[in-house]
């Protein structure tokens, strides 16, 4: 039933699908998530005063904390292809008054921006929904300054992250793979050499492994149907199918059944790179 998803399409079911999840996604991904958005930042090393681009921004948990490390002095853009995360994360900056962080909808792979206009680029857990993530490093590049630097986290290998059957269990109901080529970048050293590729040098790379605790069933379902990347998918099955892939999803994490809850393994790639002094 599943088919080859040309781009076009694949950036409008993210465009489109996020921003049906960007309630639940805060609801349910910003606690998971903390983790390596943390080591994210930590590998950033971000200095008063720095400009900082956040690609895939989210509901902005990166970009205000990246607004707080460069203070009044330093800028943040977020920029993110759905329309109702950049309000989501654009109301986060203003609601804590953090007027050096703006928000922009923008695509990765196409950066409406001047050349080396930044210190350091972040991208957490979005380079995996780019249907040409090396186009979308190649704008990284070109956007850091001589000597600027990217860190940029992708979700791991697939048989290390337990949530992964849930593309399966959701293409089985749709014509077209809703992430076709998600966990590409997250196996061996996929990410460092796709950086290289583009002339990025590759400072550091780390594996993390964390979980993702589910109080029950229903939290579980929540966040993977709901406040991910299947949303779009979901928002359009009936009662019936949905109560079916719930069931199958359930049965796949069940190994990692921890009393009423849930603890799922979950495996993230982490890389520093630098664009070169020139």
């Amino acid at each position: 039933m599943s088919g080859t998803m040309d781009a076009r399409l694949q950036r409008r079911v993210q465009r489109y699908g996020w921003d049906r999840a960007v309630d639940a996604y805060a609801r349910h991904w910003h606690g998971p998530l903390a983790g390596v958005q943390g080591e994210l930042l930590s590998m950033a090393a971000l200095s008063p005063g720095e400009a900082v681009l956040d690609v895939a921004c989210g509901t902005g948990v990166v970009s205000v904390a990246a607004a707080r490390a460069v203070g009044p002095a330093g800028r943040v853009l977020g920029i993110d292809i759905a329309d109702a995360m950049v309000r989501a994360a654009q109301q986060r900056a203003e609601a804590l008054a953090l007027g050096q962080a703006r928000f922009e909808r923008m695509g990765a792979e196409q950066l409406t921006l001047p050349d080396a206009g930044f210190d350091v680029a972040l991208c957490s857990l979005g380079l995996m929904y780019v249907p040409d993530p090396e186009t979308a490093l190649r704008e990284l590049h070109r956007v850091l300054r001589p000597g600027g630097r990217a860190v940029l986290a992708v979700w791991g290998e697939r048989v290390r992250c337990g949530w992964a059957p849930l593309f399966g269990i959701v293409d089985a109901e749709v014509r077209s793979e809703v992430c076709p080529l998600f966990f590409r970048l997250g196996q061996d050293e996929a990410l460092g050499r796709c950086c290289a590729s583009v002339g990025l040098q590759v400072i550091a790379q780390r594996r993390r492994d964390d979980s993702l605790d589910y109080a029950d069933a229903d939290e579980a379902c929540d966040a993977a149907f709901v406040g991910g990347p299947v949303a779009l998918a979901w928002s359009r099955f009936d009662q019936s199918v949905r109560q079916r892939v719930r069931a199958r999803y359930l049965e796949a994490i069940a190994p990692w059944r921890d009393g009423a809850g849930y603890r799922v393994p979950a495996e993230y790639v982490i890389v520093a790179a630098m664009r070169p002094p020139s």
